[in-house]
């Protein structure tokens, strides 16, 4: 089987950290949102890279924390990311930074389907890493939604189920119909 590096992206709130976590509790690989993982740094520390702060510091950040990710999963068959180096380099386009075809220029693609969240009004929650309101992530969704679209990808626009389904339907149109990941 060849090498896969699965995108999980769309609306912030939309479920993506829950959904990758039901794939690792089936066995697969995952790599944590970006994100989250520089914000939860940045608060403890002097807060200057964080996207209601410095948006383009924040996305740069993200960048390059996802190259070093895709680098650290290199080899493995299938793996799962929650946003990563797309969606960071849509942030820094949207934040007047590098357009988004230069970012990614020279960066291998990704597994051809994308899956996507969309907006999910009933289970959104704010939090100490998510400040945005829900509208700020309609409006991202709808950025992200265009850049795969411009770039070639296959959006699977993930329909709003229990996580288990939703599991279910990624490994389904991926041809894994195994219930628990790889051994």
């Amino acid at each position: 089987m060849k090498e896969r590096q699965v995108i999980l992206s769309g609306c912030s709130g939309g479920g993506k950290t829950t959904l990758l976590a039901e794939l690792a509790r089936r066995g697969f690989p995952v790599v944590e949102e970006p994100g989250r993982r520089i914000v939860a740094e940045e608060l403890r520390g002097d807060s200057a890279a964080l996207p209601w702060v410095d948006l383009a510091a924040f996305a740069r950040r993200a960048i390059a924390m996802a190259k070093a990710d895709r680098a650290r999963v290199a080899g493995l068959t299938v793996v799962f990311f929650d946003r990563g180096l797309v969606d960071a380099a849509v942030a820094l386009e949207h934040s007047g930074g590098a357009p988004l075809d230069r970012t990614l220029a020279g960066q291998p693609r990704f597994h051809c389907e994308v899956f996507l969240v969309p907006p999910w009004p009933e289970i959104y929650r704010a939090d100490a890493e998510r400040q945005a309101g829900l509208e700020e992530g309609v409006a991202e969704y709808h950025r992200l939604r265009a850049a795969y679209d411009r770039l070639g990808y296959q959006t699977v626009i993930l329909p709003k189920v229990p996580v288990a389904a939703r599991a279910d339907l990624v490994l389904a149109r991926l041809g894994l119909s195994k219930a628990e990941g790889p051994a």
